[in-house]
C-alpha cells in the first residue's frame, strides 16, 4: 500500500524478543493453558485459532470477557520470529486485486495458506470504530502447531484487567480506564511483511523509529 493515511496498523506490546497477543476462552481450555504454558486439551488443534494484538479490539470481540466461551481472556507472549512466521506465510482473507490477479487465484492462495490475515476497524474505549484498523490472524495446521509447541513463552490471565477497565469505563472514568491499557506501539513490521499482509506503507516508517527507541 502507498501513499494516504496509516490506517492498517499493526500495534501491540512487544520489546526484542517477544510480542504479545491475545485470546479469549472458557474457563476450561484457559485454566489448563494457564497451568501447562501452553495449550492442552480440552484445546483443539484442529480448529483456526485467531490471536489479536489489540487489547480493545479484543475487548470487543468478547464483550468485556462476558460473552459465552470468551469468559476468560489470555494474554500470550509469542516469539517476534514466530509472529513473523506467520506473517509471512498469510494470506489476506478477502480479495485484494492487487496483489492477486484473479480470485480464483487468490482463493488458491487462501486454501494452501496456514495462516489468515484480516483487518478490521480498531476500537476506542466505548469500543466505537476508529479510523485505523487492528489486525487479526487465523492460525491453522502447521501455523496452530507452531504456536503451541514453540512461539508461546507465557501466558497470563489478563481477565481481572479486562473487568476493570470495562468498570472504570462504566464509571465514566476514561482517565483511569486509559492509564489501565497496556502500552501499544506500532510494530517495526519489514518492509516486505507489510506488503504481503496489506500493511500500510506509513507503519514501516515510524515502527523503524520506534523500534530503534530503548
Amino acid at each position: 500500500m502507498t501513499g494516504g493515511a496509516r490506517t492498517h496498523e499493526v500495534r501491540a506490546v512487544f520489546n526484542d524478543e517477544t510480542i504479545t497477543v491475545y485470546q479469549a476462552y472458557p474457563a476450561s481450555i484457559a485454566e489448563a493453558a494457564l497451568k501447562a504454558g501452553t495449550f492442552v486439551d480440552p484445546f483443539k488443534r484442529a480448529r483456526m485459532t485467531w490471536i489479536k494484538p489489540s487489547f480493545l479490539w479484543m475487548m470487543y470481540r468478547c464483550g468485556w470477557a462476558t460473552k459465552p466461551d470468551q469468559e476468560r481472556v489470555l494474554a500470550l507472549d509469542i516469539t517476534r520470529e514466530g509472529f513473523e512466521w506467520a506473517l509471512a506465510h498469510a494470506c489476506l482473507s478477502h480479495f485484494d486485486r492487487k496483489r492477486f490477479a484473479s480470485a480464483a487465484e487468490w482463493r488458491k492462495a487462501l486454501t494452501s495458506s496456514p495462516v489468515r490475515v484480516q483487518w478490521d476497524p480498531e476500537r476506542d474505549l466505548a469500543l466505537n470504530p476508529l479510523p485505523h484498523r487492528a489486525i487479526q490472524i487465523g492460525l491453522s495446521g502447521e501455523a496452530v502447531d507452531r504456536y503451541v509447541d514453540d512461539w508461546i513463552t507465557a501466558i497470563r490471565d489478563v481477565t481481572p484487567l479486562a473487568h476493570d477497565v470495562h468498570a472504570a469505563v462504566t464509571a465514566g472514568d476514561h482517565p483511569a480506564a486509559q492509564a489501565l491499557l497496556p502500552h501499544e506501539r506500532v510494530y517495526p513490521l519489514p518492509a516486505h511483511l507489510a506488503d504481503r499482509v496489506g500493511g500500510s506503507v506509513e507503519v514501516k516508517e515510524m515502527a523503524t523509529m520506534e523500534g530503534s527507541t530503548p
